[in-house]
């Protein structure tokens, strides 16, 4: 018993020892735990420190720059409103100088006009003495001689007039229809003109500008084969999507623009392609230039031209000729003069077949130091066209003595074909355009009711309200309208421009 109870007590003193020996372990534990602890929140707590003092530093600095680019801003806003009022004060000095400038000359405008007044003065006072002296002397007023002279006058008028229409009327009844013939003829020649402008280039359009490295090539090498197989000179500029064509031939230009629509559109690029597609392009254009040829002389009615005469027709579609293409004014005078015969009782199919050959001179295949008229006869002669033709063909610019009657009628024709507005100088939508624009510009100024751009666009009428305008206004408006046009827009010769200011007073008797 008393064993057993010291083996028990035994037993709670181990087991109080070991919980204390665990408890002491276990503190330790806890406070290392809770040491390392203090440690990761303090390494933690200095890097998000870090982390913020970072932030703060990038937000300032770009305020920073925020701050300097506005600073930049603000000194140059601060500097073209500097210019700005020194080119305010240069204008007005000058406006004040020219101020100055005009008072002297009203000035010297308002003595010259007394000085003008004084001698006009003394110039009256004279012819009044003269007359009188001459009015003692005949014993006659100067209206009883006035009188008396214009009685005179009117008598040797009417004699000399009524001798005059009677020989007139006796030569027009012998020679009615050949003189009539002339003087419609002489009528139209002098009130036919000329206009030149020449075309050289061709522009070809591309989708993107990444082509235009294509078509040059590695060192240009593209680029110069492709001008040396055309025999063309090729603009690669800052032009977007645009390359320029330059030379004198315009087969040559048209070559050139085929085979770049051929090889753009097919991808390879190099000069051996560049040189097959040349090649195919010439032929391709020859036999286009024939068919161009034949549909012509169909559609007009002429038949057996010799085949190069057809050819040399068909070429005629890539030739411009002051700027109008050479086919369609060789067609329209064609036409003209097949009209005109009829109407003066000539062969109209004569005059039609020299209409269309009358500039075959401007297409020659070789180079002559010769008026393309004179050539253009010597072709013609050449392929056995009629004397008549030839005579028409080679006279129509006077470098040829005029035969037949048929020769004038070309003449004439060729001048109407080329002297219509919109024929040349440019095309008919831009000659279109420019009438427009020009009563557009007239039309935005207030006041103004109606415009009417005439004479081809050599004049402008502007129409305003009486109510809404003065006549001083209107002198004003005129010279504003003027200036306009002078700096947007781009015209032949010179712009009239008239303003027009009524008052209608309208009634009704019932």
């Amino acid at each position: 018993m008393v064993y057993a109870i010291i083996a028990v007590a035994g037993l709670i003193i181990g087991g109080l020892f070991g919980y204390l020996v665990f408890r002491y372990v276990l503190k330790g534990k806890y406070n290392e735990m809770l040491a390392n602890a203090e440690k990761a929140s303090d390494v933690l707590k200095e890097k998000k420190l870090l982390e913020v003092k970072e932030k703060f530093i990038n937000k300032k600095s770009e305020l920073e720059r925020e701050v300097q680019q506005r600073n930049q801003k603000i000194q140059q806003t601060e500097n073209k409103l500097k210019q700005r009022e020194m080119s305010l004060n240069q204008r007005q000095e000058e406006q004040s100088k020219r101020r100055q400038e005009l008072d002297q000359k009203e000035n010297r405008i308002e003595n010259e006009k007394k000085l003008l007044a004084v001698k006009e003065q003394e110039l009256s006072n004279m012819q009044m003495k003269e007359r009188e002296k001459l009015e003692q002397l005949s014993g006659l007023s100067a209206e009883e001689a006035k009188t008396r002279l214009v009685e005179s006058l009117k008598d040797e008028a009417r004699t000399n007039a009524q001798s005059y229409i009677n020989e007139i009327m006796d030569e027009a009844k012998i020679n009615a229809n050949n003189e009539a013939r002339k003087i419609v003829i002489k009528t139209i020649q002098r009130v036919a003109t000329e206009a030149a402008i020449e075309n050289s280039v061709s522009i070809f359009h591309i989708d993107n500008d990444e082509v235009k490295g294509r078509i040059i090539g590695r060192e240009g090498r593209n680029i110069r084969a492709l001008e040396a197989a055309c025999g063309v000179e090729i603009v690669v500029d800052d032009t977007p999507e645009a390359i320029v064509i330059s030379a004198f031939d315009p087969i040559r230009r048209e070559t050139c623009r085929l085979a770049l629509h051929q090889l753009v559109a097919d991808g390879r690029i190099h000069p051996a392609r560049i040189e097959e597609v040349v090649a195919k392009v010439k032929k391709q254009l020859e036999q286009e230039v024939i068919e161009t040829g034949k549909r012509t002389t169909i559609d007009l009615g002429i038949h057996g031209l010799h085949p190069e005469l057809v050819r040399i027709v068909g070429k005629m579609k890539y030739r411009s000729s002051y700027g109008q293409n050479l086919l369609q004014h060789a067609r329209e005078t064609a036409n003209l003069c097949a009209v005109m015969a009829a109407e003066l009782g000539l062969n109209p199919k004569k005059a039609k077949r020299a209409g269309l050959l009358h500039d075959i001179g401007k297409v020659p295949d070789e180079d002559l130091e010769m008026p393309h008229a004179l050539y253009g006869a010597k072709i013609a002669e050449k392929y056995k066209e009629k004397p008549d033709i030839c005579n028409a063909i080679g006279a129509h610019h006077d470098e040829m003595e005029m035969e037949t009657l048929i020769a004038p009628i070309v003449q004439i024709c060729d001048a109407i074909s080329g002297a219509r507005p919109g024929a040349r100088r440019e095309i008919v939508e831009a000659y279109i355009k420019r009438l427009n624009d020009l009563e557009a510009i007239a039309m935005s100024y207030p006041g103004v009711t109606k415009t009417y751009a005439i004479q081809a666009g050599r004049e402008l009428r502007v129409i305003v309200g009486a109510d809404k305008m003065t006549d001083a206004e209107t002198e004003q408006l005129s010279g504003e309208i003027a200036t306009k046009i002078q700096n947007e827009m781009t015209y032949p010769g010179q712009v009239k421009i008239t303003v027009i200011r009524e008052t209608r007073a309208v009634a009704y008797a019932k």
